[in-house]
């Protein structure tokens, strides 16, 4: 086993819903989806993002787009112009989660980044 970053695997969209920020990952191939499946947890989501969920983290797996969508409950201080913090709408939280060093086999190279990494091998857009 080795370790890569989640950004070598997959991309990421977040945003906010109230509260709680929406963190989307998308892995660019069938195998590294298999690998987050197992890997990428709420618990481990919510270590990443410790002192900052405060709540329950909770997923939610897609699996024709390859995709886990975690929602991070009690995150933003309140949420939109409640909020006292810098990033009141969790827009930073995609790319916080894609720094996050993810446990691989040995023999997993993901797809190279780019086009190539979201299309699948007949060249189609895979969704």
């Amino acid at each position: 086993m080795r370790t890569i970053p989640l950004y070598a695997m997959a991309h990421a969209r977040s945003g906010d819903k109230g509260d709680a920020s929406n963190v989307g990952v998308l892995a660019y191939d069938d195998r590294g989806y298999e690998i987050l499946q197992g890997w990428l947890t709420p618990a481990r989501v919510k270590d990443h993002f410790e002192g900052l969920v405060l709540g329950e983290v909770e997923r939610f797996e897609m699996d024709n787009l390859r995709a886990l969508n975690f929602i991070l409950h009690d995150s933003l201080g309140g949420g939109g112009s409640a909020s006292l913090k810098n990033d009141a709408q969790g827009k930073t939280h995609a790319m916080a989660l894609l720094r996050i060093a993810v446990e691989v086999p040995d023999d997993y190279e993901p797809p190279g980044v780019g086009n190539e990494g979201a299309l699948a091998p007949d060249g189609e857009i895979s969704l």
